[in-house]
């Protein structure tokens, strides 16, 4: 059993190192920039725009025909953002990539806040209604209604790849690896507790809000995602305030090392520019999603007047998961000083959710324990109710609506996976998902630029 799974995370290991290489770094960024340019820096000219668009329309009443209000897209996509990345995946990027890494992670989203809010305006652009009235949407439909008809094989086939690797993604990084989190995070503070009650308890309660559909989660999302956020960005501010006189010294190392083959933390070294590059953009994608194209499956059910506008909650979603969680979650962990104690022997550089954990702990002691596991699981149980929602479409689109009861039961029951396999084999298969995810995406949103511009001309450019 040991060596299939080591025969599988090498293939996992190999096709992500590609889908994650220069050519796709190159991809990446170069989508992001062209993004940025066709909607003339919509998230610096619109950033205020959205974030007024977002908070004004807490409270707002139903207007249109979509499943979700516009607050609950953004919080259940935020659901799906905000999960063990932006914990366990900020210290995954700082052992494999160095504090260099966090740089890079900051510059792959300013470029993905273009990138995503380019995936929802596209997608709302296409989207369409299926045989229950429910608003479907995505790469699969943007290019099977927006290619030519000389293309629609090609368009289909893209589709059919995309839908195919989100269900797995669902079942794998949203599901699997959260769960994986929560096992280990639990595991640390409660050793007591076997893994597979902590599992019974998890599959019941995302099973409660699963089954409840999508308006469930949306209501769900839209209390649980904002209380979450703040209690973990609360504690963190004190943590910094505690080690205020450490925190320029975060920012020197994280600039320093991300132009520097000598980056060290933690006792590991020798780290090159080209990974910390790499692990910056592949943790980035990972936490905010920017570029794999899932977050517009559960935007185009939001039922705000004017479609377009939903598009401007993209930006908002990249800017609060990377820009502060990870950015908060990254100087918690190089101000407390606990890669002294990785550098002493007293946390291997693997257990990553251990180093999350330290750092909370070092400074706020048992109250630390208890927040930051609290909040890992929180954040890893919205992501798994959120991405729910991503697979379920996608699902739809491959099987039809007759079969969706079915795909939400193999959802929960794909949390037991989490605490019987190899977390690392389950990271290296999450970004190999991702990375297929990215090509039909980035393509889509290479072919539309044009109707990109046009709908941001139309709809974005005269919001004030």
């Amino acid at each position: 059993m040991e060596q299939a799974l080591n025969a599988i995370d090498k293939v996992f290991v190999a096709g992500a190192g590609f889908l994650f290489g220069p050519i796709m770094l190159v991809i990446f960024f170069g989508t992001g920039i062209l993004m940025t340019i066709v909607t003339r820096g919509v998230q610096f000219r619109k950033f205020g725009t959205a974030v007024r668009e977002v908070f004004g329309n807490l409270r707002r009443k139903d207007t249109g025909d979509g499943q979700l209000k516009p607050f609950q897209a953004l919080a259940t996509a935020l659901s799906g953002c905000v999960g063990n990345g932006n914990v366990v995946g900020v210290a995954a990027a700082l052992v494999s990539g160095g504090p260099g890494a966090i740089f890079w992670m900051w510059i792959a989203s300013i470029t993905g806040m273009a990138t995503k809010y380019a995936e929802i305006i596209l997608a709302m652009h296409f989207r369409e209604k299926d045989d229950k009235g429910i608003w479907r949407g995505g790469v699969m439909y943007i290019l099977t209604r927006g290619m030519k008809d000389n293309f629609k094989w090609l368009a289909k086939f893209l589709g059919v790849v995309f839908a195919a690797c989100c269900v797995l993604v669902s079942f794998i990084s949203c599901n699997a690896v959260q769960s994986s989190s929560i096992a280990g995070v639990l595991g640390s503070s409660l050793p007591t507790i076997p893994a597979a009650v902590w599992g019974v308890i998890f599959c019941i309660a995302s099973g409660l809000v699963i089954m409840g559909g999508l308006k469930k989660i949306g209501n769900v999302c839209s209390i649980l995602t904002p209380v979450m956020a703040m209690v973990y960005i609360f504690f963190g501010i004190i943590i910094l305030i505690l080690n205020a006189k450490a925190i320029p010294g975060a920012f020197a190392l994280i600039f320093k090392s991300a132009f520097s083959s000598q980056a060290a933390w933690g006792g590991v070294t020798g780290i090159t520019i080209k990974t910390a590059i790499s692990k910056g953009v592949t943790r980035g994608v990972f936490s905010n999603e920017a570029g794999v194209g899932g977050a517009p499956l559960v935007h185009v059910t939001s039922d705000i007047d004017v479609p377009a506008k939903q598009s401007l909650y993209g930006i908002v979603e990249v800017f609060f998961d990377t820009i502060i969680i990870c950015t908060f979650t990254a100087l918690v962990i190089l101000t407390s000083g606990v890669g002294d104690i990785v550098a002493a022997g007293g946390l291997a550089v693997t257990e990553t959710a251990a180093i999350s954990n330290a750092a909370w702990t070092t400074t706020l002691g048992t109250v630390g324990d208890i927040v930051v596991t609290l909040c890992l699981v929180l954040f890893c149980f919205s992501t798994t109710i959120g991405w729910e929602t991503y697979g379920e479409s996608a699902w739809q689109y491959l099987f039809g609506s007759k079969t969706i009861v079915l795909f939400r039961i193999m959802h929960v029951a794909m949390t037991f996976l989490g605490f019987v396999i190899s977390a690392q084999v389950l990271w290296d298969a999450a970004d190999f998902c991702n990375g297929i995810m990215c090509i039909p995406n980035l393509f889509s949103l290479i072919l539309f630029a044009g109707i990109i511009a046009k709908d941001t001309k139309k709809f974005i450019d005269p919001l004030k």
